[in-house]
């Protein structure tokens, strides 16, 4: 931070005005006249809040996929498809065991085996050669979609919470005033968002670790760099890319039991998450686990404030980001040149 600040004056100057006034949208109480402008405090705090959890979704989905896009070069475009089967796994795990949590280890498992057959059976033959990667992972995308909507139809499932996680947490920011008595008006917000959240700062925080401080991490990092030179040192590169792949599938299984409980599980999906999971790791950077956190932090927070106060542009804002970030830094934000 210190040398971006000497590099950067002028852009340092204007992100610390940002975070100042951003601080004081949240924190303060808004007089009459910025209401009368910008709308209610609750809505634009209920948006904040919304694209940060949203962020926290998109970041477990791309977190994955730049794992296995940005780390081991696999063009893998069924990986949206990987979502939707973890959420379908989990939605029907959870129904049946009446067990929310039993449904993330499982469908990490279904959907992580998975991966391995991919890596196996389809990457490893194709090693380098990334329009066919792209062919044929589209083709299989558009077979898992037509095969999941034959088995569960088109209906939309929703994953319940249990009871502990259901209904809003009162927090400590305050929305308005009480005209009557001067009572001050506290936020709330659901609880199973918040909890969530936490829980892929947790992940996020244990990958980058487990990426940059062990010695997994370190073999990954020199197999992307130089696998023959990996291989000649007699690591078994190729078990250690299985790993990653499944590991990397198994999180887009995860964030599909997330998905359906913050939203719900229904064809269609699988391109939506697609989607985001590339604009986010070419806004964040291929390869860098802050930079997804980043760029799904961006991306979902422009998701949530275009829809609440642009909602016919929500879509260009987001698109918007990604022009920005490719004209100016094409590596992206956190990505190395």
């Amino acid at each position: 931070m210190r040398d971006f600040a000497q590099t950067h004056p002028w852009w340092t100057a204007v992100l610390v005005v940002v975070a100042a006034v951003l601080l004081w949208l949240i924190f303060a109480i808004w007089p009459p006249g910025l209401i009368d402008v910008i709308g209610r405090k609750k809505v634009f705090l209920n948006a904040l809040f919304n694209g940060i959890t949203l962020g926290g979704l998109y970041f477990l989905v791309a977190s994955g996929f730049t794992l296995i896009f940005g780390l081991m070069r696999n063009v893998n475009l069924a990986h949206g498809s990987l979502y939707l089967l973890g959420g379908y796994v989990g939605f029907y795990v959870a129904d049946g065991t009446g067990m929310w949590l039993l449904a993330f280890p499982v469908a990490f498992i279904v959907v992580a085996f998975f991966g391995v057959l991919l890596q196996i059976l389809i990457f490893r033959r194709m090693e380098g050669d990334d329009l066919r990667q792209t062919l044929v992972t589209i083709g299989i995308s558009i077979v898992m979609a037509d095969l999941m909507l034959w088995g569960f139809g088109g209906d939309f499932f929703n994953i319940s919470p249990p009871k502990w996680l259901s209904g809003p947490l009162e927090t400590f920011f305050v929305t308005g005033v009480k005209r009557s008595s001067g009572e001050l008006i506290y936020m709330k917000y659901p609880m199973v968002r918040i909890v969530i959240f936490a829980a892929s700062v947790v992940v996020g925080v244990g990958m980058w670790l487990a990426l940059n401080k062990t010695r997994i991490g370190m073999m990954i990092r020199a197999g992307v760099d130089d696998r023959d030179m990996l291989s000649a040192t007699g690591s078994r590169i190729q078990l250690v890319f299985v790993g990653v792949f499944a590991f990397g599938a198994g999180l887009a299984g995860i964030a599909g039991v997330v998905g359906g409980t913050f939203q719900s599980v229904a064809p269609g999906e699988d391109i939506r998450f697609l989607l985001a999971s590339l604009v986010v790791v070419i806004v964040g950077g291929m390869g860098s686990i802050p930079g997804a956190a980043l760029g799904a932090l961006l991306i979902g927070l422009a998701e949530q404030f275009g829809s609440v106060y642009f909602p016919t542009y929500a879509v260009v804002l987001t698109f918007l980001i990604m022009v920005i970030v490719l004209a100016f830094r094409p590596q992206g934000l956190m990505g190395r040149s």
